[in-house]
């Protein structure tokens, strides 16, 4: 992965995790870990953290089936440019997570998903704790869209499934502290905190347009060479070694 784009997983993530905690901060929270027993409890808490994290990287490989077929077809530079663009207009209209739950079917699936969340919140053992960070994942959350919508641009299953792990270890150091300390900033500090987030998506944005136009740039706008996959030099080689 380039580094670029670890670098803006890692730095979304981050950017992100003031966000979480007043979006998923309510469900940590509610988890009911007790300090009685320490080890007990930073590991359930480890636990319902690698949930989420798996989700994201799953919600990354399926986004990354997209972006490898516009890449082996060519199209790579225009799908970073296009990540570019939406990440722009996410930003200036402060995109959300609540026009998912106005599709039907979207909305349904929600709502089980929701349910079975509160059941295992119920519950105290090590795999109920997983299944609920893997649940939290799913639940609608602007800042995953805007992610998912990032992988895109690395051009391919692994890297995008990547790219969303960078992206939720970006998120943990908030989350886990969420867990571990309580709400740690109260609502008028996040609020405007939260204020810069849009202005870090628009730079973002910007730095994935500029990715696209190939500019020879290095880290932030590499040559087309840097970005394409080329499958005929593979088979070439392949093929040269068989001969041989």
């Amino acid at each position: 992965m380039e580094i670029a784009l670890f670098l803006a997983a890692l730095g979304l993530g981050f950017a992100s995790g003031f966000h979480c905690i007043g979006m998923c901060g309510p469900i940590a929270l509610s988890l009911g870990l007790s300090k009685k027993q320490q080890v007990n409890f930073h590991l359930q808490n480890l636990t319902y953290q690698l949930g989420r994290i798996v989700t994201y990287s799953f919600l990354g490989a399926i986004v990354g089936i997209v972006g490898e077929g516009f890449q082996l077809a060519g199209f790579q530079k225009y799908i970073s440019i296009f990540a570019g663009i939406l990440l722009i207009v996410m930003a200036l209209f402060s995109f959300g997570g609540d026009f998912a739950s106005k599709i039907p079917a979207i909305n349904n699936a929600l709502l089980k998903v929701k349910i079975n969340l509160g059941k295992l919140l119920q519950k105290s053992d090590y795999s109920s704790r997983f299944l609920t960070g893997i649940l939290n994942g799913f639940l609608p959350c602007g800042m995953v869209y805007m992610a998912l919508t990032a992988s895109l641009a690395a051009g391919g299953i692994w890297q995008s499934a990547t790219f969303m792990a960078i992206f939720g270890l970006g998120t943990f150091p908030f989350m886990f502290a969420v867990v571990l300390f309580g709400n740690l900033i109260n609502t008028a500090t996040r609020t405007k905190i939260l204020k810069f987030v849009p202005i870090f998506m628009l730079i973002l944005g910007g730095l994935f347009i500029l990715r696209g136009f190939e500019l020879g740039i290095p880290y932030i706008s590499p040559k087309k060479e840097a970005l394409k996959v080329d499958k005929s030099m593979n088979s070439e080689n392949s093929s040269d070694k068989n001969c041989h």
